[in-house]
């Protein structure tokens, strides 16, 4: 309409994809394109949704109160540090809306999440891409791009779609090393995979310019609850909750996040069994010519020749209805991402990547 027009950054933003979940024609479909846990949310989760379904004409909490008590007892960490979105998007979100803007930089690495460059064209602010080093996040290029204008550095660790993270010395370097006005964000929706990881929870305890970002979308199995969290300085998150709606998230998204998190019986065995299985299908891979970085997540890069072999490759899987991840949209053309999903499906996305790379078509 004429004279009717968005913020700047607004149209720079390309739509966010997400992973296919069917096929045409098929109703078996083995689904590796969305890195959801195979085994879906716990029990005591289910059960914890049931017992409040009949409150659906009810508010939620808007302080979140007992999520964040349930959160802060099992990481060890402050509830008052602590703020909850619908969905750590929505926290990245949040944060891009309170501290970056017109003139200001946002800086996100080559292979890093979507999301954090939308969030900072959204805010109007001017995202900065820096290249990774073999598809890890370099600190030293990352400290180059800096200027009196980066307000955000964002952060994944581990890294989606690559699944390489970098250490804590690392992060801690690059936390160091910020400009006085620079805010570190370590995207950790991965860390619940990685044994003895804190997704960088003492470093943001430590400092005054360290926040996490965290979600219950993969390990826990919640991906459509829709429920992240956030955690930091007391005054960064005092800044959050100005800008949160009172009641972002569901009564019973907020139920089942809690029982969810609390089941850590069956947060053990997911990470397990993950682990097992994302070992062998690497190795899987490997013996049919695919090369991939060691992953510490719940899927696999699987780099092929080409740009056009990935392709006829993600095609072929289709045709057998298989879905994976065409990463196009990272600056990985010849690469599929594959979810880490459970035993059969691994072996049978590893039997027909075999086949094609043999030759099937």
């Amino acid at each position: 309409m004429a004279g009717i027009a968005p913020q700047p950054g607004i149209m720079d933003i390309e739509l966010y994809v997400g992973g296919k979940s069917h096929l045409p024609g098929m109703a078996n479909v083995i689904k590796l394109s969305s890195n959801e846990n195979p085994f879906g949310p716990s029990q005591a989760a289910q059960e914890a949704v049931r017992r409040v379904v009949h409150e659906m004409h009810r508010y939620p909490s808007s302080d979140h109160a007992e999520l964040r008590q349930a959160i802060g007892e099992t990481w060890g960490l402050d509830p008052e540090r602590i703020i909850c979105g619908a969905g750590s998007d929505e926290v990245i979100a949040f944060l891009c809306q309170a501290y970056a803007g017109p003139g200001d930089e946002v800086i996100h690495t080559e292979h890093g999440f979507a999301m954090h460059r939308i969030s900072a064209l959204a805010a109007g602010a001017t995202p900065v891409e820096v290249a990774e080093q073999d598809r890890v996040v370099s600190v030293d290029n990352i400290l180059a791009a800096c200027t009196a204008r980066t307000k955000l550095v964002f952060v994944a660790n581990p890294a989606n779609p690559t699944g390489t993270m970098i250490g804590l010395a690392e992060l801690e370097r690059l936390a160091e090393s910020l400009p006085p006005q620079a805010l570190l964000v370590i995207d950790s929706a991965y860390a619940e995979y990685v044994e003895g990881y804190d997704g960088g929870a003492k470093l943001a305890t430590q400092r005054d310019n360290v926040v996490m970002t965290r979600t219950f979308s993969k390990l826990y199995g919640l991906g459509g609850m829709r429920v992240g969290w956030g955690y930091g300085p007391q005054a960064i998150i005092d800044v959050l909750q100005r800008v949160r709606g009172p009641f972002n998230i569901s009564g019973m998204a907020l139920t089942a996040a809690e029982a969810a998190i609390r089941d850590t019986a069956y947060v053990e065995k997911c990470r397990a069994e993950n682990a097992r299985m994302r070992a062998w299908l690497g190795e899987a891979l490997a013996e049919h010519g695919v090369s991939s970085d060691a992953s510490t997540a719940n899927f696999i890069l699987a780099r092929f020749a080409s740009q056009a072999e990935a392709e006829a490759c993600d095609i072929y899987l289709q045709g057998q209805g298989v879905l994976v991840r065409r990463t196009t949209g990272y600056k990985l053309p010849h690469a599929l991402r594959i979810t880490v999903g459970d035993e059969a499906s691994c072996r049978r996305v590893a039997h027909l990547i075999g086949l094609f790379k043999a030759g099937a078509r």
